[in-house]
């Protein structure tokens, strides 16, 4: 499971209406390891941001659809996602508002690629750094990483396995995301999906026994032709 998590920890959304910028970018960061997605509106980025958690978001200001600075201040009423803002803006006040706006860091075009690189480096380094929680929660639903135990209300699910332990704690880390079966598998058994869906399917129909066990509230919705999604 290492490798999934770090890969999920890595995730970068690049978020840059040029596209050769933008590609530029994105091969730039894949080459020295990281995990990206590309996001060309400020819109498109407004609703990758809403289904998924990224380590890290390169954003440009001047955007379609949605200008970068009401994504960022979008963003900002929902979680402390480390920002670097593109800018073609130079000016002292200019930058200082990006600051005060709530991004982490700057980078003003046109701009050495070497620069950005090393800017997320820094960024990526202090969010390493920070002390990872040791609970996930969704409605009453409570996940105790360092013990192993998941609760609802204050009753710990009976007998949890450590591939249902992993399901629902990749589910509770992104609320609101529906992952295909492929991203579950691969993420709580850790070898490459081959297609078979049954091992995993077993393994959803037994967290949902033991769920019904501890509250009438379902937790798992299917979402059919994708996969699963925490239920609304």
């Amino acid at each position: 499971m290492e490798a999934g998590k770090a890969r999920e920890m890595d995730q970068i959304l690049i978020v840059e209406d040029d596209g050769n910028i933008n590609q530029l970018l994105f091969e730039a960061l894949t080459k020295e390891g990281y995990f990206c997605e590309q996001a060309y509106s400020g819109t498109e980025a407004k609703r990758l941001l809403a289904g998924g958690q990224y380590a890290l978001v390169l954003l440009d200001l001047m955007l379609p659809g949605m200008p970068g600075e009401e994504v960022l201040a979008s963003l900002r009423e929902e979680d402390q996602t480390p920002v670097i803002v593109l800018t073609a803006k130079d000016q002292l006040d200019d930058k200082v508002d990006l600051l005060k706006g709530g991004a982490d860091d700057y980078v003003t075009k046109p701009f050495n690629i070497e620069e950005v690189l090393a800017r997320v480096q820094v960024q990526m380094r202090r969010k390493s750094q920070e002390a990872p929680s040791q609970t996930l929660s969704y409605k009453d639903m409570v996940i105790h990483k360092d013990t192993f135990q998941i609760e609802i209300r204050g009753v710990e699910l009976p007998k949890i396995t450590k591939q249902e332990f992993a399901i629902l704690e990749l589910l509770l880390r992104h609320p609101k995301k529906v992952f295909s079966k492929e991203e579950i598998f691969e993420y709580a058994w850790d070898e490459v999906y081959m297609g078979e869906t049954k091992t995993l399917d077993v393994h959803i129909s037994n967290i949902r026994k033991k769920i019904k066990q501890v509250t009438n509230e379902g937790y798992i919705e299917t979402v059919w032709g994708i996969g699963y999604r925490l239920q609304r």
